[in-house]
């Protein structure tokens, strides 16, 4: 098993009343991943943005590990 620190910005949106992620966007960095947060935060109820493992052969994700936070996020771990 080969894993791999990736660092995702996830939106977020409500539908019908729910919280419900949009499409994850992928960064380089911390950095990065924070900057593309902040700047996706005026256009969704929530961004997050977190560092992952990723599994390279199968493409699973685990440990998210939150690095920011604007409006209202959900929870990955649960």
């Amino acid at each position: 098993m080969s894993l791999s620190e990736k660092f995702i910005v996830l939106p977020f949106k409500k539908i019908r009343g729910n919280l419900a992620p949009g499409e994850m966007r992928q960064a380089s960095n911390p950095a990065a991943a924070e900057r593309i947060a902040e700047s996706m935060a005026d256009r969704f109820v929530g961004v997050a943005a977190y560092s992952v493992m990723v599994d390279m052969e199968t493409g699973d994700m685990s440990s998210p590990r939150m690095l920011c936070q604007f409006g209202e996020t959900a929870d990955l771990a649960a």
